[in-house]
């Protein structure tokens, strides 16, 4: 008579028991398709690494350095050249998008809250090209504008490949900002800086919770893919850190108000100059020849009064360096940061292909360093440009944690957290709802406070 078969350990009734619920809370765990998203997320970040490194490459170590080395050894040459770059970006825009007027951070802040995150494809590689030709031939802008856009539209184009995975209309919304933060994350080094900016870039007073993990997933991938090919070297970084005082977080508040009021006078500035140039009926590239003149003559004004390695043009990455580790007047960063804004809004307000993410950056460096020596005579000058760097971001952009958090990780500025978070959450709060984006909404089913004329909007005007 044979034995019945001997019960193996998987089929003892204990095993069996915590197999089930090992199983059911397996399935809670990813009950919002999560497992999904680990697949998505990754695709998303390597693709827009990919591009962002690109971008990084040709502007920032090809094409800048070598025109900023010429610009300063033959200053009658800035505006000619930049002049030339935004002819170039002008042309493009015009001739090979629907709207040259549409582009950058707008574009996807747009299509996030007008066309459930569907960007148009086949003006992709023009508007990349014009982001180079604004950025790389000295327009005042940087690098964020591309690269939000590039990994916005990847993410956006990537939905229509991979309904395989079961996605819905929601799911395109997530993959937009995943690649928003995915290209924000790389082009700065800085994957938390580029998760924060991109889930409060839609809004003004909120944030976009659904597209936390897949953003998170993203930048994190995009920035591992680009610092495999230029390294992992931030960007900007402080040379020494200081312990602060409680009366350095009142003049960090101090520093945070005026800086709030400025800004909300800037944003003002650029949304009025923005809307005069998009209703000037004129040929998109001749605006863009104006702006680009205008632009190269902010940095002739500089160097003829101040000459040196200093100059207000391009993507301005050696700026922040030479703000904190040299000795420079309070004129002198004064007037800089005055030329910066001036020259930020000829090249955007007339339809440069950018943001100006670095510009406000730079701009509230230079501005903090002077509050510094000439308010508080303090010879922590970090502290006070670490204070200001946070504060201009978070007014112009209404983002006050991705403000904070940017100066921490990208600057190593992690001792100045809590002034930073003084003077942004002041500046944030003393300007308002004032933010040099148009398409930003209040909050979730908000409207948007000012919505830019677009050129259809002119057209249907006058019929």
């Amino acid at each position: 008579m044979s034995r019945p078969p001997k019960a193996g350990l998987l089929d003892h009734p204990q095993v069996r028991k915590y197999a089930r619920l090992f199983r059911r809370d397996f399935s809670k765990a990813y009950s919002r398709d999560l497992l999904k998203w680990l697949i998505i997320g990754p695709m998303i970040g390597i693709a827009t690494g990919v591009v962002t490194t690109l971008l990084v490459e040709i502007i920032l170590v090809w094409l800048w350095p070598r025109l900023l080395r010429w610009d300063l050894a033959h200053v009658a040459w800035i505006i000619p050249l930049t002049t030339l770059g935004f002819v170039i970006a002008g042309v493009l825009m015009q001739r090979f998008t629907p709207d040259p007027n549409e582009h950058s951070t707008e574009e996807i802040i747009r299509s996030y809250h007008e066309r459930s995150g569907k960007v148009e494809m086949k003006p992709y590689v023009p508007k990349l090209l014009a982001a180079i030709a604004t950025v790389g031939f000295g327009g005042s802008a940087a690098l964020e504008g591309p690269s939000i856009y590039g990994g916005g539209a990847l993410g956006s184009w990537l939905w229509t490949r991979l309904r395989r995975l079961r996605l819905d209309a929601r799911d395109r919304r997530i993959m937009l900002i995943s690649g928003a933060a995915a290209g924000m994350g790389a082009v700065f080094r800085a994957p938390l800086t580029g998760l924060v900016f991109a889930l409060e870039m839609p809004y003004k007073d909120d944030l976009a919770h659904e597209a936390l993990l897949p953003s998170l997933i993203a930048s994190v991938i995009s920035y591992a893919t680009l610092v495999s090919f230029v390294g992992p070297k931030p960007l900007f970084y402080f040379t020494g850190v200081h312990a602060f005082s409680r009366s350095d977080l009142l003049w960090s508040a101090l520093l945070g108000l005026l800086i709030g009021l400025g800004v909300m006078l800037f944003d003002l500035t650029y949304r009025r100059i923005r809307l005069w140039a998009i209703r000037i009926a004129k040929p998109h590239w001749i605006k863009m020849a104006v702006g680009g003149a205008l632009t190269g003559l902010c940095g002739v004004i500089f160097i003829w009064l101040f000459p040196g390695q200093l100059v207000p043009l391009g993507p301005n990455y050696e700026a922040a360096p030479l703000i904190l580790t040299q000795h420079h007047s309070t004129a002198e960063l004064l007037v800089f940061g005055f030329l910066k804004l001036a020259a930020t809004i000829f090249s955007l307000g007339v339809g440069g292909v950018s943001a100006m993410f670095v510009p406000l950056y730079i701009t509230g460096g230079s501005f903090g360093v002077a509050f510094a020596q000439a308010v508080v005579h303090s010879p922590t000058i970090d502290l006070f440009a670490a204070v200001g760097m946070a504060s201009f971001i978070a007014a112009g952009y209404k983002t006050p944690l991705a403000a904070v958090i940017f100066v921490a990780e990208a600057a190593g500025g992690h001792t100045y957290i809590i002034p930073t978070l003084i003077g942004a959450a002041v500046a944030y709060a003393v300007s308002g709802e004032a933010s040099v984006s148009g398409d930003q909404r209040l909050q979730e089913r908000g409207e948007p406070v000012e919505r830019p004329v677009q050129s259809g909007d002119l057209i249907q005007s006058e019929g």
